[in-house]
């Protein structure tokens, strides 16, 4: 006979009420911590122009942080309670009511140029906003918040906080809930040249540390070089970056895929300021990735990592997609000439390539079964259909607009579980009964049951492009639904049920960072894009 199992509850309890009893004791002791760090309080309103799909606009952007008042050298300074408020006009709610946009949810990432003594680098700063809804008219306020890189230095010397070019990411939902059409927007912005206060945010002294033995504000005699900012310098190219090549203020160089990578640029002289946290993007031989080499590469492959993150609606959460390999043949553009001006299209293939299969890496996903029961899965994408990625170009001298869109039928499948710690038998073939399915822009053209993914791209002649593009990279969002959930279990036992519940339904928003591509095929593939085995040089890094 099988006695009652003795039951953990109560060690949990007593470990919780240990944990809240310790927090207890130590509450009155955090406020006299907290008031011994003096704080320097920012409150910023920057004039920025927005390129929306109605042309150039103008938006107050409103930056709010708090710095430490000083800091010595080789500390860390971080900026907290850190907000962007994006003020859009009138004229961008009519753009928004035009795409029958009902509700926006909005991602910022300000690149913010550190610099010191001469020398600069480069972080972002990224921020997530709650969905809000559009107004009739008038203007619309999209206040985003997060957490941003602290800074070190070495040195002595002040340390100044300089606002640069800002990226709005904007995810649209119709009044029904469904994505709009689009499903996303990309808003780039940059500074006013016209205004007149600038970029400035914060300046920091920072004093000697105990080993530099410099006087304060001093510059050392390798700080003589010229500054990276002086005019006749180079800027930073962050062709890798979420916008695709946005000569963003701030923002890291080629090979640093994403804004915000944040160690100082390549080239940048000695001693320039560290921002926390690795470079997004780095060369394939530093960082983790899997192989990504076309052994059949013609003098059109492009090879590239992708990666990003998806949520989840009915688990509240985001699971990470990880980063992937992906072989591109590009194919033979052509011109159309339509009322609104030549147009310059592409239709590309592309397939996911892992160990010989076209699929992403297996990766983790946790949720909770019957709304509690921690369950942990292994999943895979599992591309089971074509995959195509098409530029629409419209070439206006000296403006060119792109939109660019990437389809793909690929089905979720799982390969173990465990549920509470216990292997859950999932069986050999768990998987949605179909692919991932999104609200298909034109669907005559392209029918079937597949996720579509979206970026745009701008130029403006002698200007760098920005947003979206297919060989520097950028940022595609999109909206999928995840089907119901097929052949999973054994012995007799079916879990399709369990897994549909848990994660099916509509609603999942993707964001996928693509990094800059390889020309794998050519006779000598460009150093700055390929390492020497012809794999892609720059690992981008997961954005929300």
């Amino acid at each position: 006979m099988r006695g009652p199992r003795p039951t953990t509850h109560p060690s949990r309890v007593r470990a919780r009420g240990a944990t809240i009893a310790a927090f207890v004791a130590l509450a009155p002791l955090l406020p006299a911590a907290a008031a011994a760090v003096e704080t320097l309080k920012v409150d910023t309103a920057l004039s920025y122009v927005c390129d929306l799909p109605s042309g150039p606009q103008t938006a107050t952007v409103r930056i709010t942080a708090a710095f430490p008042e000083r800091a010595s050298a080789g500390e860390e300074v971080r900026p907290t309670d850190v907000t962007t408020t994006v003020e859009l006009p009138a004229a961008a709610v009519a753009d928004l009511k035009a795409l029958e946009a009902a509700e926006v949810r909005a991602e910022t990432a300000l690149g913010v140029a550190v610099g010191q003594n001469g020398r600069e680098t480069g972080a972002a700063w990224r921020g997530t906003a709650q969905p809000v809804g559009v107004p009739a008219e008038g203007p619309l306020a999209l206040v985003t918040t997060g957490e941003v890189p602290a800074v070190t230095t070495s040195a002595a010397g002040d340390l100044s906080f300089t606002a640069g070019n800002l990226d709005v990411g904007l995810a649209l939902s119709a009044a029904d809930g469904t994505p709009a059409d689009p499903a996303s927007l990309s808003v780039p912005c940059a500074p006013d040249a016209d205004a007149e206060q600038g970029g400035p945010l914060a300046t920091v002294p920072v004093a000697p540390g105990p080993s530099t033995g410099e006087p304060s504000g001093s510059p050392s005699p390798s700080d003589s070089a010229p500054a990276s900012s002086s005019p006749s310098a180079p800027g930073p190219d962050p062709s890798g970056s979420q916008d695709g090549g946005t000569p963003t203020r701030g923002l890291p160089q080629t090979g640093e895929s994403g804004p915000g990578a944040g160690r100082p640029r390549e080239g940048a002289p000695a001693g320039a300021p560290e921002v926390a946290d690795a470079a997004p993007g780095a060369s394939a031989g530093a960082r983790s990735a899997p192989t990504c080499r076309n052994e059949q590469a013609t003098p059109t492959t492009l090879t590239a990592y992708i990666t990003g993150y998806s949520n989840v609606r009915k688990l509240n959460g985001a699971n990470i997609i990880p980063v992937s390999c992906v072989f591109i043949e590009q194919g033979e553009p052509g011109v159309e000439f339509r009322p609104d001006g030549m147009h310059v299209v592409q239709k590309s293939d592309a397939d996911l390539f892992h160990e010989g299969r076209k699929q992403t890496p297996p990766f983790k996903a946790t949720f909770l079964t019957f709304g509690f029961a921690p369950t942990t899965a292994t999943l895979v994408l599992e591309q089971v259909g074509p995959m195509s990625v098409e530029s629409d170009m419209l070439a206006n001298f000296p403006v060119y607009t792109s939109d660019a869109y990437v389809r793909a039928a690929l089905v979720l499948r799982v390969l173990d579980a465990r549920v509470n710690g216990t292997p859950l038998d999932v069986g050999p073939s768990c998987r949605t009964e179909k692919p991932l399915t999104s609200v298909e822009p034109d669907p005559a053209k392209y029918p079937g049951d597949h996720l579509v993914l979206h970026g745009r791209g701008r130029q403006v002649i002698p200007d760098p492009a920005t947003g979206y593009q297919l060989t520097s990279g950028g940022a595609l969002t999109g909206e999928v639904t995840i089907p119901a959930f097929k052949g999973c279990g054994a012995g007799g036992e079916n879990l399709d049920r369990l897994f549909t519940a848990s994660i099916s339904g509509s609603g999942n928003y993707i964001k996928q960072i693509q990094g800059q591509t390889c020309s794998a095929g050519l006779e000598d593939p460009p150093m700055d894009q390929c390492t020497e085995d012809r794999q892609p040089l720059v690992i981008p890094k997961p954005e929300r």
